[in-house]
């Protein structure tokens, strides 16, 4: 199987550019009637949907990615929440809060205080978690993965991952412990960027990275989440080339659920600046443009966006969003209610969280639009 990496060289840049430039609302709007009848779009046809020209039909948009959500996905929203482990990273991202050169407050939780962090989260009815570390091995490696996964694994029906990158044998291990899932962002997919933005340490290797999904739905995963990271260059690029990622994963993988998510920049120590900043209403065409393209992808939301454009997104595409969400390892305990020394329990997240309302708050804005909440979709019963 050619990789997805000898793929992405194959696209023609130039026309990655000029494409949605080029596009007119008649097109969009065949597009979007060829998508009404059932035709397949193909992952190219986001250059259309994510134009200039597609703009100024994003209220039809919106209501035909509404629509073909309710049809697929029903009037639900699942709920997850993440839970950081250790903020120590031996990369030096110019947009992140963990850059190894960042004089933050550094800490990897234990496996007690994990344990505590996740019963609180059991508690709230979040039912899947997934695990966030920074990229530093001899802090969180493989093995202490196994044996976080082997404590929760009877507390949450679906364990994912959002940590650096593996080969495929560790992926197999983390699976066989009970992890079921992988998020693993590309930040971007223009090399030349890419390598801007990450100077130094093991995630300026963009083809290991780039190659990660692959190997972890080879090793088994069920879910497979890939983005990129919004802000780092154009929106209409990143969206043509991660529209190509996901089909490549749906068609080579087709065991695994592909999920994209769309997170933008958030304020982190550092004080980067995106040079590409994406606006909330190019955010909602871009949403919208990847719901008509792939009407059974799940598409993700989290807390680095503000709780009113989050009420307004649900529905319009969005299938998943975390809520209560905190970026530090040891961010959910309160420091007066256990045996952590201040500085210990002060440890500094990765970025500001902008929804910041509780699990129980999200849960009610959702039912308030008419939608349920699904805290649980899977069961490892499923398997057999």
């Amino acid at each position: 199987m050619t990789p997805f990496y000898e793929t992405i060289r194959s696209l023609d840049g130039s026309r990655i550019k000029t494409d949605p430039q080029n596009a007119t609302t008649g097109q969009v709007k065949a597009l979007m009637g060829s998508i009404s009848s059932g035709d397949i779009p193909t992952p190219g046809d986001i250059a259309i949907l994510t134009s200039p020209a597609a703009a100024e039909v994003l209220a039809p948009m919106a209501q035909l990615a509404q629509a073909i959500t309710a049809r697929r996905f029903g009037k639900t929203i699942q709920m997850y929440a993440p839970l950081y482990i250790s903020n120590h990273c031996s990369n030096s991202c110019v947009y992140c809060g963990f850059n190894v050169h960042n004089k933050i407050n550094r800490r990897t939780s234990g496996r007690e205080e994990i344990l505590s962090e996740a019963r609180l989260l059991r508690n709230k009815h979040i039912s899947q978690l997934l695990l966030v570390s920074g990229e530093c091995p001899s802090q969180v490696g493989v093995e202490m993965l196994e044996g976080i996964a082997g404590d929760l694994k009877g507390m949450f029906p679906s364990l994912s991952i959002e940590i650096y990158p593996l080969d495929t044998p560790d992926y197999q291990r983390l699976y066989g412990a009970g992890i079921d899932g992988l998020a693993i962002y590309q930040e971007t997919y223009d090399q030349n960027i890419y390598s801007t933005v990450h100077p130094a340490g093991p995630k300026r290797d963009y083809q290991y990275r780039l190659g990660a999904p692959e190997r972890g739905a080879a090793a088994g995963f069920r879910q497979i989440g890939i983005g990129s990271l919004l802000g780092l260059n154009d929106w209409r690029v990143e969206s043509y080339y991660l529209a190509h990622h996901a089909a490549y994963l749906m068609k080579h993988h087709w065991k695994s659920q592909v999920s994209i998510s769309f997170p933008r920049l958030r304020p982190a120590a550092g004080g980067y600046r995106p040079e590409f900043p994406v606006s909330d209403r190019e955010l909602v065409q871009m949403i919208c443009a990847f719901r008509l393209i792939f009407p059974d992808a799940g598409l993700v939301l989290s807390t680095r966006e503000p709780a009113e454009l989050r009420d307004h997104l649900i529905g319009l595409g969005i299938t998943r969003m975390s809520a209560g969400s905190k970026t530090s390892p040891g961010g959910y305990l309160d420091k007066l209610d256990n045996n952590l020394d201040q500085q210990e329990a002060a440890a500094d997240g990765q970025f500001n969280v902008f929804d910041d309302r509780p699990v129980e708050a999200v849960a009610a804005s959702i039912r308030q639009k008419g939608y349920d909440t699904v805290w649980k979709d899977w069961d490892k019963g499923f398997e057999r």
